[in-house]
């Protein structure tokens, strides 16, 4: 494909403005419509970004037919039913993390993707970070291997708000969301699957419904470990930070930024043609789409973390 890949986009809310600004830095792409629930405000950010089609449903997007691809930042329990929809209308697809929330709902869009055969990709930024895409060449070199893991993702959000700080129409969650960014990079990074997973959780917020703080344990075929404690009571500081505890090295990763076990930061702005991983993530599925392939993070490959998520469920309302 040579001609501009052209772009529908779903949520604009604080991840879609993040895909926005991204894009705006990949020649022979071009964002032509914009969807989400509050038209208004869907109105303001396509004329800031010179968007043409703005819509509240999907399926109008999916109607045009010069729309190539689409990216989904739309609720976690939509994602599965919109990736499958997109790809049944002839689109390209990347959904954001997560996938889905339910196994069933992960196995239906990898089959889909399979008879399909377009791109369907998940946004498991972590891999295209410049921090972890440095530590990922360090062991794909032979020159580290990580022994033990240990992730600390750490949010404050007793209310149901967004990034920007604005009411949710949907609540996260630790598990199927935040938990799967670090349960798919621990088995990228190692290059081994997970063989063994044991989770505990905190109390049930009363009004959200779900676990507030929760521990997971992980162990990967070729031995090494992982520790990953996730909260949303935590007042600061917040995000997630990695460490990676090898047999040459200690490496902190603090999304695109690297440092070494005594904080020295690590210069990791030659490591791809952008700091921004959401860029970079952007531009994987754009390369693949032109040339026929499937991406870093398409849906097939991060399937087995979806797998270990609901052994992970399992585990917790047993």
């Amino acid at each position: 494909m040579s001609k501009t890949i052209k772009v529908a986009l779903a949520g604009a809310g604080a991840f879609g403005i993040k895909h926005l600004d991204g894009i705006k830095n990949i020649e022979g792409v071009e964002v032509i419509s914009l969807i989400s629930r509050d038209l208004e405000k869907t109105k303001e950010v396509a004329a800031k970004y010179g968007i043409g089609h703005v819509s509240t449903h999907l399926a109008d997007s999916l109607a045009l037919k010069e729309v190539d691809a689409v990216i989904l930042c739309t609720p976690t329990q939509m994602h599965a039913e919109q990736s499958i929809a997109c790809m049944r209308a002839g689109k390209h697809v990347q959904v954001e993390i997560p996938l889905a929330d339910s196994l069933r709902g992960a196995l239906e869009v990898a089959a889909t993707q399979e008879e399909t055969g377009l791109v369907a990709m998940c946004g498991h930024t972590r891999r295209f970070n410049p921090s972890h895409q440095y530590v990922h060449k360090q062991i794909a070199a032979g020159k580290f291997n990580i022994q033990q893991m240990d992730v600390q993702t750490y949010f404050f959000r007793r209310t149901n708000m967004n990034a920007l700080g604005q009411a949710r129409s949907w609540t996260d969650h630790l598990l199927w969301h935040h938990a799967a960014h670090t349960v798919d990079l621990f088995a990228y990074q190692c290059g081994s699957p997970i063989v063994k997973a044991n989770a505990v959780q905190g109390p049930i917020h009363p009004t959200l419904g779900i676990a507030m703080d929760m521990s997971i344990q992980l162990k990967a075929a070729n031995g090494a470990i992982c520790t990953l404690s996730l909260s949303f009571n935590n007042d600061g500081p917040l995000g997630t930070f990695f460490r990676y505890i090898g047999d040459s090295a200690t490496y902190i990763a603090r999304y695109d930024d690297l440092f070494n076990g005594k904080e020295e930061k690590i210069d990791v702005s030659k490591v791809d043609v952008s700091m921004n991983g959401i860029e970079l993530q952007d531009r994987e599925f754009f390369a693949a789409i032109r040339e026929g392939r499937q991406p870093n993070s398409s849906v097939a490959q991060v399937l087995p973390c979806y797998q270990v998520l609901h052994d992970l469920e399992q585990q917790l309302k047993a």
